[in-house]
């Protein structure tokens, strides 16, 4: 009699797909709440938080701008300006408007699911979109837009000097890299960028407001969070 072989890994990737589901349980284990965090040099946080001060200054200024014109607030960005990862998204929504912080509400939950299943929790990354202000109606951005923007987001990276980059959502692939094909022939392949003679590995991915859509898209986000925590532990970050 021939044992049955158990497809053990098909069935742990299609649990982790479903990380974007509110019943999720991540981990039975215990979390260990004693990983060592390295302590950043004081001066070079000052540094960061006054280009940051100087860098919101200059979006504040900006002139004929129907995307600032018709949005409450700026959204700059929110998380640990040290960190090894940054995020960038399309825009910000309604909640984002108001509260002047990135992925709020159903977005937001999704993205930390999404996160905490590479075991990442968002507070320990550093969190921008590709465009500041809110569009009207929610609506994508424009190339022309786009454009733009991408020159305050790449000293938006440059000041943040993250080890690896993430870009959710066409928008912020077209900000970064140039690229403006679809993103599902782009997503889950490793890019290179040079910004200021520094080389940065950026990966793209669906935005999760894209996946709250199309939920039947989950999967492919999943291969990418995997492909997000190998790289993380090939460059022995630590988070």
């Amino acid at each position: 009699m021939t044992k049955k072989i158990i497809n053990q890994k098909g069935k742990f990737d299609e649990e982790l797909i479903n990380t974007i589901e509110p019943s999720f349980i991540f981990k039975k284990e215990p979390v260990n709440r004693f990983n060592i965090i390295e302590k950043s040099d004081d001066s070079n946080q000052n540094d960061k938080t006054e280009l940051l001060i100087e860098l919101k200054k200059q979006l504040n200024s900006i002139e004929n701008c129907n995307l600032k014109d018709n949005s409450q607030n700026l959204v700059l960005g929110d998380g640990n300006i040290n960190a090894s990862i940054m995020l960038i998204g399309e825009a910000p929504g309604i909640e984002e408007d108001k509260t002047c912080a990135t992925f709020k509400g159903e977005i937001g939950e999704l993205l930390d699911k999404m996160l905490l299943a590479i075991e990442i929790k968002r507070q320990d990354i550093y969190c921008s979109y590709a465009i500041n202000f809110r569009p009207p109606e929610d609506r994508k951005p424009t190339s022309q837009e786009v454009k733009r923007y991408s020159a305050f987001l790449k000293k938006h990276i440059s000041i943040i000097n993250p080890k690896i980059i993430v870009l959710m959502g066409s928008s912020a692939m077209e900000a970064v890299t140039g690229i403006n094909n679809k993103i599902s022939s782009e997503r889950g392949k490793w890019k290179e960028i040079i910004l200021k003679d520094k080389t940065y590995p950026v990966m793209v991915s669906f935005n999760p407001s894209y996946l709250i859509r199309f939920p039947e898209n989950k999967k492919y986000s999943w291969e990418d969070l995997k492909k997000i925590k190998q790289k993380i532990n090939e460059m022995k970050i630590v988070i």
